[in-house]
């Protein structure tokens, strides 16, 4: 739609299905590069990717508001799925699990954010994935049940 603009930088992750360790190192670029990919042919800004061995980070500049954020991550978690199966670049089956967080953040807040997540290897010495998602959690003031929460696998 002609000027209509707009500047909105989400942070996403989504986990393996059962929290597996599928996403190794010999894959790690390639699949960052594919979603990447996804994204932009969707209309989107990747700012940020980091795919840890059992979830991904992204900090992307959703510009296309023609796609809802369900419908964006529907496609990115079901295409990249595709792409691994069908590549065979694991032994075994991939897939990711069920939901999403998405997290807002400010364009001042953009640098920090990409740094976090480019810095996810570092972090996830000191701090699980579930303690970093509880904290995003709380940190947002967001209500949520326990039993809705990825599968956490310590």
């Amino acid at each position: 739609m002609p000027n209509t603009y707009s500047q909105i930088y989400l942070q996403l992750f989504f986990a393996t299905r059962g929290r597996e360790t599928k996403i190794v190192s010999a894959i790690k670029d390639e699949l960052e590069k594919y979603i990447c990919g996804i994204f932009r042919n969707k209309g989107q800004k990747v700012i940020a990717i980091y795919a840890n061995p059992d979830h991904i980070h992204i900090l992307l500049s959703y510009k296309n508001l023609q796609i809802a954020i369900p419908d964006l991550v529907k496609v990115v978690k079901t295409e990249s799925t595709k792409f691994i199966n069908e590549k065979k670049m694991i032994v075994g089956h991939f897939s990711w699990q069920e939901g999403y967080g998405i997290f807002s953040y400010s364009r001042s807040q953009k640098e920090v954010v990409r740094n976090y997540i480019l810095n996810q290897a570092e972090h996830h010495q000191r701090k699980s994935f579930r303690e970093e998602y509880l904290d995003f959690l709380q940190k947002f003031a967001v209500d949520y049940e326990e039993k809705y929460l990825f599968d956490f696998y310590e």
